[in-house]
């Protein structure tokens, strides 16, 4: 057994690209291996911007002997058939085996030198790696059957334990040789197997491990913080791309210009982050300091002063760019900005994004209007614990830096207005030059906007968080005005759709219907909004089919949502299914009571005396629901004890689980149920419902049916597992 490392040296490997990569040499090489019946012990990959390497330990060095059998045509065939197969296989007829009347071929393969495997390997998996954007180069590139490559290829490193594999890719020989950092050891470098390949390396100035260099990158950005009294902004992201970018990381610290900490944080984050690479920090008191962190790929010999100086000048154009969008922003007013939005198409099918605009706004009134959202005194985002994330960032540590959301509206129509002017600006930011410039900050400077030109604080707010929740780690809103404009938005983005008939299907979802509903429960159930969805399908406009789909579709993302809280999505089936009630709080009200009704020995017998009498009347065919009632008095004959005892409870449990859910006390009605238990099971235990005599058994199977609609009353046991 012996170690094979595989070094494909190039120019730069896009940081993006590279652990995708380690995971396609890795499974490419593997599968080679497996064709010719080799697995290693273990393959570790790695990956710097300009080598991707291979080390597999444990090869044998030569294959096992293989036996391999052919199945050929019956021995009685046509001849032409036993001709075509030897011409196949190679062989002549006495070289073929006969067995069961059947011509078989078999062949000995004797074992192969790993290196020669290898040697065929490697260029296979060269030729065929998917990089996701790749590039032919130099003369040969005129033919398109020229080798395809990630960056010119420019190196080959293949040794099978202190042997050279002898491979020619592309006029690239193999060879022992490969170079070290490009500034601090560019000459070459001797590998003499893969035991001394990452140690060679690394006294070179290379770190070809690319978890170390994460390591190194996050431990030390974060110590020179720590030693400037300031704490670094983990950006675990942000990590793994500087160790893409280098070989050698070196973290440094500078400062940039307080004067720019005018520009809210979230902006100077983005900048350093996306433009830069640069991590920032925050001061002792959780705000933004002017100072970030670069990642150099040198050891400077003035300690990296020069490169710091080079970083910070660098940043500065870029905040002065920010600076020059947020200030001619800031001049123009939102309701100038929101005129924009009709030349911006929403849809072709559902007209601008000021179509859309005015939609939310009437019906962020609507719901308040309708008293579905009611002033109070709601907790406001940042009450919630808001740090400043916007709509689809990746800044998830952002500081607080945000307007006071004010106090609660005092009145329905006060919060109505305010829910409408909000709605009315919410997209307003999508026009500006700061949003141009970085679309992740959507919303978040409308907010900043907003507030600078004087609207009031829950206006703010609103258009600042009004995309929230996004996805399952973020914040719902709970201040009535955000929540007015966020459910608004979300509601007319599904219903919108919908009523072109544009509906999400299997995995597509090119509208992202699917978040919207999702964000559309939390917001109801953070703030226990009494929305029924019948009633928003005819606000909508959707005829009867769309609004199948809605509720449908209602359905299918709430099973989502309450499987990640315990909840069976076959207790959700249960009540939906024959309530006729859109009502989300009302209806997660009853499976909450099912569920706990199902758990109990009541719950779990009546469910199995249900599912008796259900069997019973659809084996029967039996639909209608005559009503025997009142001690058997309506009876055509004495009934039985057990008989008239269900009867008796029945008189009292259909009322009283009526009124029960009636008064969404849907506890009491399982209450109710639970009293059918007893008299269900000592009525299958001494009646006959079959019984030969016609009018007793029409209405034995009637009270069956009394059973069943009594209990649908409340959920639709057929639905229940189990």
């Amino acid at each position: 057994m012996t170690d094979f490392l595989l070094e494909l040296r190039s120019e730069e490997i896009p940081a993006r690209m590279q652990d995708k990569a380690r995971e396609d040499f890795a499974r490419l090489f593997a599968a080679e291996l497996a064709r010719a019946g080799i697995s290693a012990g273990a393959i570790a990959t790695y990956a710097t911007p300009r080598r991707l390497a291979l080390i597999a330990r444990d090869l044998p060095l030569e294959t096992a002997a293989v036996t391999e059998e052919v199945k050929g045509p019956k021995t009685a065939a046509p001849p032409q058939a036993l001709e075509g197969f030897l011409r196949k296989t190679g062989l002549t007829r006495e070289q073929l085996t006969e067995r069961d009347g059947v011509f078989f071929a078999i062949t000995e393969k004797p074992g192969r030198a790993t290196a020669d495997v290898l040697a065929e390997a490697i260029p296979a998996i060269v030729r065929a790696f998917p990089w996701p954007k790749s590039m032919r180069w130099g003369a040969a590139s005129a033919s398109t059957e020229s080798l395809r490559w990630v960056r010119p290829l420019h190196g080959i490193v293949a040794l099978l334990g202190e042997a050279l594999v002898p491979v020619s890719i592309a006029g690239i020989e193999s060879g022992y040789a490969t170079l070290g950092h490009r500034f601090h050891h560019p000459g070459q470098i001797t590998i003499g197997s893969a035991d001394d390949y990452v140690a060679k390396l690394n006294a070179a100035h290379v770190i070809v491990d690319q978890d170390a260099r994460r390591t190194i990158i996050r431990d030390r950005a974060s110590a020179l913080a720590a030693e400037a009294g300031l704490t670094l902004v983990e950006d675990e992201g942000l990590v793994g791309e500087n160790a893409g970018l280098t070989e050698w990381p070196v973290p440094l610290l500078g400062r940039f210009d307080a004067e720019f900490l005018s520009v809210p944080p979230e902006v100077i984050q983005l900048t350093a982050r996306v433009n830069q690479k640069y991590f920032v920090c925050r001061d002792a008191d959780g705000a933004l300091a002017n100072a970030f962190v670069c990642t150099a790929n040198i050891e400077a010999s003035d300690g990296g002063a020069t490169i710091v100086e080079g970083n910070r000048k660098v940043l500065a154009a870029r905040l002065s760019d920010a600076r020059f969008f947020y200030d001619t922003d800031l001049k123009v007013p939102l309701e100038e900005q929101a005129a924009k939005l009709s030349k911006i198409v929403f849809h072709e099918k559902l007209g601008t994004v000021a179509d859309k605009v005015d939609r939310v706004a009437k019906l962020a009134r609507w719901l308040v209007e309708e008293g579905i959202i009611l002033p109070g005194t709601g907790r406001g985002a940042s009450e919630a614990g808001g740090g400043g994330v916007p709509h689809g960032a990746s800044l998830a540590d952002a500081p607080p830096h945000h307007p006071a959301d004010g106090p609660p509206p005092r009145s329905g129509e006060e919060l109505a207005d305010l829910a409408e002017r909000a709605a009315r600006l919410a997209k307003a930011d999508l026009v500006t030059g700061m949003v141009g410039e970085f679309p992740e900050l959507q919303g978040l400077m409308g907010g900043y906007y907003a507030a600078a030109q004087g609207e009031d604080p829950r206006v703010a707010a609103a258009v600042r968080d009004h995309y929230k929740p996004v996805g399952q780690g973020d914040e719902v809103p709970t201040d009535p005005v955000t929540v007015a404009v966020s459910l608004a938005d979300k509601l007319d983005t599904i219903g919108s759709f919908f009523s072109v008939e544009l509906y999400p299907t299997g995995s597509k979802d090119p509208f992202a219907l699917r978040r919207a509903m999702l964000g559309a429960i939390r917001l109801i159930l953070a703030s226990e909004l009494r929305l029924d969805f019948i009633g928003l399908s005819d606000v909508l406009k959707l005829d009867t089919g769309q609004s199948a789909w809605l509720f449908e579709f209602l359905d299918d993302r709430l099973k989502v949502q309450q499987r990640e809280a315990g909840v069976r999505h076959d207790l959700i089936d249960a009540v939906f299914e024959n309530s006729g009630d859109g009502d989300i709080i009302r209806l997660l009200a009853r499976v909450r009571a099912l569920q706990a009704f199902v758990g109990t020995e009541d719950g779990a017998n009546l469910l199995a005396g249900y599912k008796r009498a259900a069997n019973i009347l659809k084996k029967e065919g039996y639909s209608s629901t005559p009503l025997p009632q009142g001690d058997g008095k309506k009876l055509s004959y004495t009934a039985e004890i057990a008989e008239a005892d269900l009867i008796t409870a029945l008189d009292a449990a259909e009322p009283a689980a009526a009124r029960a859910v009636e008064a969404e006390d849907f506890e009491a009605a399982m209450g109710a149920l639970a009293t059918l238990r007893g008299p269900i099971d000592a009525f299958f235990d001494s009646v006959t419902v079959n019984d030969p005599d016609a009018d007793k058994r029409a209405a034995r199977l009637a009270l069956l049916a009394r059973v069943r609609d009594a209990v649908h009353g409340v959920a639709d046991f057929s639905r229940i597992e189990g």
